[in-house]
């Protein structure tokens, strides 16, 4: 049991850590077509970046594949794969549960780490890329990649998800994490600037945190930064030609 859980963790860290350079090298190369020089002597700090996610990625892998051995061995979550287990409606409340469960875990954990000495132990690890690129996503000093690696392994033993939904979830964390640091957005203009734009966290919106530190502390949504007073807007400087 524990060389399969042992397994299970390894293939989970090496799925993380390609789905990271992947996703993060897909966009980079993106930027480069669109923006062309925007990364123009960062080498040395996108060096930085990716040795961190790398890190990163095996922390990451280590909770989901104990759960992933636990359900597929156990049957230990509430992960199901028979879309005919619950109603379909629950399909989407579940998808908007674990992405608001987790906007909200990050928004106050994010908000503690911007304390002077949590700051300095760790975040500052991930406020060193100036600016930050789109290696930069999973750019956490190893206390602060504890902190985002427990949430979806724990939520899925409190709410159920189909294991479709449940790989929309982490298909959606890893897109905006990477987009949201990219140093430009992605996004149109119509979309960002819209009245369901104004919900949202994208580019516009995370770089205002980079630039300034103690605002912007969201992840998905723009719920908990309107209702704490700590949303200062979008930057102007991100907008799509």
């Amino acid at each position: 049991m524990v060389v399969a859980i042992i397994l299970s963790a390894l293939a989970m860290t090496a799925i993380v850590a390609l789905r990271y350079l992947a996703a993060s090298g897909l966009f980079a190369w993106a930027t480069e077509r669109v923006r062309p020089g925007l990364y123009a002597g960062l080498a040395p700090q996108i060096r930085r970046e990716i040795g961190w996610s790398l890190l990163s990625a095996a922390i990451y892998g280590v909770p989901a594949g104990i759960v992933a051995w636990g359900w597929h061995e156990r049957g230990w979550t509430l992960i199901y794969s028979d879309p005919q287990a619950y109603p379909l409606w629950a399909m989407p409340l579940s998808l908007f549960a674990y992405l608001f469960a987790h906007d909200t875990w990050f928004y106050w954990t994010h908000r503690w780490m911007h304390r002077p000495r949590p700051f300095r132990l760790a975040h500052a690890v991930h406020h060193a890329s100036r600016p930050p690129t789109a290696w930069a996503a999973m750019s956490f000093h190893p206390l602060e990649a504890i902190t985002g690696a427990v949430v979806i392994p724990a939520l899925v033993f409190l709410i159920p998800i189909h294991v479709g939904v449940l790989a929309l979830v982490l298909a959606i964390m890893t897109v905006m994490g990477v987009t949201n640091h990219m140093g430009w957005e992605i996004f149109p203009r119509a979309l960002v600037r819209s009245r369901i734009g104004g919900w949202l966290i994208t580019a516009s919106h995370h770089q205002r945190h980079h630039d300034h530190y103690r605002c912007n502390y969201g992840l998905y949504f723009r719920f908990w930064d309107r209702l704490c007073g700590t949303d200062r807007g979008l930057s102007d400087r991100f907008v799509r030609p």
